[in-house]
């Protein structure tokens, strides 16, 4: 089993147990939107996730360029606050899917403005319900 897939089971127990990242709770509840954000290795990401994380860096193409690279609200609050604009998304494309499907790597600019070069990237498998912080170095 993958390390992402033993992450997402971790973080579902949790979730469904309504356990915090601290102790234990007396009855279930959703988690707050800014609470922890996990973290996943470039290398266990899915092979598709890693060629969307490559094409931001070199700067596209992108397999939807009227979609891949628009702004990402943050709408829910589970990415850090930033200014709107700050966040770009991006679709990773999923395999046997008829439309872009639910993966999506979600890129912020940094301190110098640019998603290709800050490394702060975001990986959503549930179309922004949960996301792991991507580490890529």
């Amino acid at each position: 089993m993958s390390r992402l897939c033993t992450v997402f089971r971790l973080a579902l127990f949790l979730a469904l147990a309504g356990l915090s990242g601290f102790g234990a709770s007396s009855q279930a509840r959703e988690p707050h939107p800014r609470e922890a954000i996990y973290t996943v290795a470039l290398t266990d990401l899915p092979p598709e996730a890693k060629r969307t994380l490559y094409l931001i860096r070199q700067g596209g193409p992108f397999p939807y360029p009227h979609k891949d690279g628009s702004t990402f609200g943050n709408f829910e609050q589970r990415l850090p606050p930033q200014a709107r604009g700050y966040y770009r998304e991006y679709t990773v494309p999923t395999p046997g899917s008829r439309d872009r499907g639910a993966r999506r790597i979600i890129a912020g600019a940094g301190r110098n403005g640019d998603v290709a070069t800050s490394g702060e990237y975001y990986y959503s498998a549930d179309h922004y319900r949960s996301f792991f912080r991507i580490l890529v170095r």
